[in-house]
């Protein structure tokens, strides 16, 4: 396939907050499929070390998509700075690939 594919990490506070930015996501075609998981994060933010409960986000795209969605997050993400990481798919089933392709694919 010519096409490439990438996933793409966030975390998000909460779970109603990670269900709408989710479901935005898809609603827009930035992804085919979006997964969330419950974590707790240790990070350093602003010099002091930060324990949180957070969702993790798995969001499954082309990287063609990739620039939308990025610009997305960053638009509805409640957070300052929110992660947002671009892990490329090197290989795959191929018929899920292609439905990554034709999901996020505009419609016409």
């Amino acid at each position: 396939m010519n096409e490439e594919y990438c996933m793409v990490i966030t975390t998000i506070a909460g779970g109603e907050e990670a269900e709408e930015l989710a479901e935005g996501i898809l609603a827009n075609r930035l992804a085919a499929c979006v997964q969330m998981t419950g974590i707790r994060s240790f990070f350093l933010w602003e010099g002091e070390v930060q324990r949180e409960t957070e969702m993790l986000l798995l969001i499954k795209t082309t990287t063609g998509r990739y620039n939308a969605l990025e610009s997305y997050i960053s638009e509805y993400h409640p957070y300052d700075v929110p992660e947002i990481i671009r892990i490329p798919v090197t290989a795959g089933l191929s018929g899920y690939l292609s439905w990554l392709s034709s999901t996020t694919a505009f419609p016409g």
